[in-house]
């Protein structure tokens, strides 16, 4: 049973030293690397899928170990469980510890000064009482104790306690920062979701299932969501004559709270690293591009119109890639089998301003100055109804191979252009409008990692810049009205600077000394 309790007793000791915390803080480091390199399905799980499908060999040994889930993986939750209970048990005794220091007195003085790397001594015409009282005033701002033994009168005289109060402060607030990014993970969420601006359809946050991409906390079901909703009026954008972006902005509403019910829209201007706060949520612009219009004639006369985002393959040109399903009319089509072979779908690339080189389109500039596609136009089953999952922004290219969708044309149209299929269909482009990339997020721990960060600097500072100083005087009788005055000087903590400051010290102590010798010296 003693060697159990002892087994223990080493492993906790060993845990919570400060050699255990700082390499289990170098652990943590070390483990948020691949999180940083790797995809992770909390921010994009697609990207994940094609990584592993690119590397087959290592991939899938990487999802064993949760690579691709790094902060919520097993051996990352257990190195920050360790680092906080090491930290809690490394620096609770510190603290009790450094709290008896800064309550105890000033040691008393060595028996002999002169083996103290600072040391100096002299003769001073002085009654030894009323000269401890004027060094023990001149000590401002130092922590003093004065002794009397017979004839001699010694002064203690310590400073720079908060130097290890700035340390625990350090730590304690590094602590506390783990333990607000824990709870922000635990409580926050966070959702991504693409809004078309001019007249578009807006976005409320009432559920997980109105974001594009939701990530959520251990704890957040997605029931408690902030209501709120928000559409964009317009955007702007201003580029350089290189199409270098200077500037991004979009004119926005929002409801919240008693809004909703009222029906009233509060205006906003959204710009980047200027987020709108809103009940505990921040909205971010987070970037933005173009979404076509297409509008289809079918042969009978009914139209169908779309205005879709495309994805931005070139962040400098916003060439951008898409594609667009099209679904005919009811009653265009009463077999629900013809229905399903007639449904049309425009896959291609989209250029604010167009330049073609022969039939290639690409994009000059970012702004929305020319705008054209190059497109290709198929017709037959699109997947619509088949309930599986399929990109926003390609074609099922399985529906290609197996002939379910065929390619009816290949044309580049400018804004307001056409183009005919073989049936009669009308295939239009009408134009483009931009959208923006709004990220919700939700920390409600978000203001203590502001203020514990904040309180770890300073108590970083208050550590480098204090120094932990010790001073001894010792006043002895020479002879009928005159005093023998010998100082001692100690640096608890670094050298720096220590020979100078003794000396300055000295100086303020012995302005009227008669005679003066520098360490290792003495004057009889």
């Amino acid at each position: 049973m003693s060697k159990v309790v002892a087994l223990i007793r080493n492993t906790w000791r060993t845990l919570t030293s400060m050699g255990t915390a700082l390499v289990l803080l170098f652990l943590l480091a070390l483990g948020a690397i691949p999180g940083a390199l790797l995809p992770q399905r909390s921010l994009n799980e697609s990207k994940v899928s094609e990584y592993i499908a690119a590397h087959p060999t290592i991939g899938p040994w990487l999802d064993r170990l949760q690579a691709f889930d790094v902060f919520s993986s097993f051996w990352f939750t257990a190195i920050y469980a360790l680092l906080f209970v090491s930290l809690v048990g490394c620096l609770t005794p510190r603290l009790i510890e450094h709290f008896r220091s800064m309550r105890a007195t000033p040691v008393a003085a060595p028996r002999n000064l002169s083996r103290l790397p600072k040391h100096h001594i002299t003769e001073l015409d002085a009654e030894p009482q009323a000269l401890a009282t004027t060094m023990t005033e001149r000590l401002r701002g130092w922590r003093t104790v004065t002794r009397r033994e017979g004839e001699t009168t010694e002064i203690s005289a310590e400073k720079g306690y908060l130097r290890e109060f700035g340390n625990i402060v350090f730590h304690f607030s590094l602590l506390g920062l783990l333990v607000a990014v824990a709870a922000g993970k635990l409580f926050g969420y966070e959702g991504q979701v693409i809004v078309i601006a001019d007249g578009g359809p807006g976005f409320c946050s009432a559920s997980p299932a109105a974001f594009d991409s939701f990530r959520a906390g251990n704890t957040v079901d997605g029931t408690s969501l902030h209501p709120m909703c928000l559409r964009v009026n317009d955007f702007q954008a201003d580029y350089l004559p290189n199409g270098q972006a200077t500037s991004f902005a979009a004119d926005i509403e929002y409801q919240a709270g008693d809004d909703l019910d009222t029906g009233t829209w509060r205006p906003y201007h959204l710009k980047v690293n200027h987020p709108l706060r809103v009940g505990g949520d921040r909205i971010y612009l987070q970037g933005h591009g173009y979404a076509p219009t297409f509008t289809v004639i079918y042969p009978d006369g009914q139209t169908r119109t779309q205005t879709v985002q495309w994805r931005p393959e070139d962040q400098v040109t916003f060439l951008s890639s898409g594609v667009m399903r099209f679904d005919p009319p009811g009653g265009t089509y009463p077999d629900p089998d013809d229905r399903r072979e007639n449904q049309l779908a425009i896959q291609g690339l989209f250029a604010p301003t167009q330049l073609l080189h022969g039939t290639l389109l690409s994009s000059s500039f970012p702004a929305l100055n020319d705008p054209g596609v190059a497109v290709d136009i198929y017709k037959g089953d699109t997947g619509l109804d088949t309930g599986r999952p399929q990109s926003l922004f390609t074609l099922d290219p399985r529906l290609i191979e197996q002939g379910r969708l065929a390619k009816k044309a290949r044309v580049n149209l400018g804004q307001g252009e056409s183009t005919r299929l073989d049936d009669g269909t009308v295939v239009r482009f009408d134009g483009a409008v931009p959208f923006i990339n709004v990220q919700v997020s939700h920390d409600p721990a978000q203001i203590w990692v502001l203020v514990f960060a904040l309180t770890m600097m300073a108590g970083l500072l208050v550590s480098l810049v204090v120094r932990r100083r010790r001073v001894w005087i010792r006043i002895s009788p020479a002879g009928p009205g005159t005093v023998t005055v010998e100082l001692g000087g100690l640096a608890r903590t670094d050298n720096s600077g220590w020979g100078d400051e003794f000396e300055r010290l000295t100086q303020r102590l012995l302005p009227d000394a008669t005679s003066a010798q520098s360490a290792g010296e003495k004057v009889r």
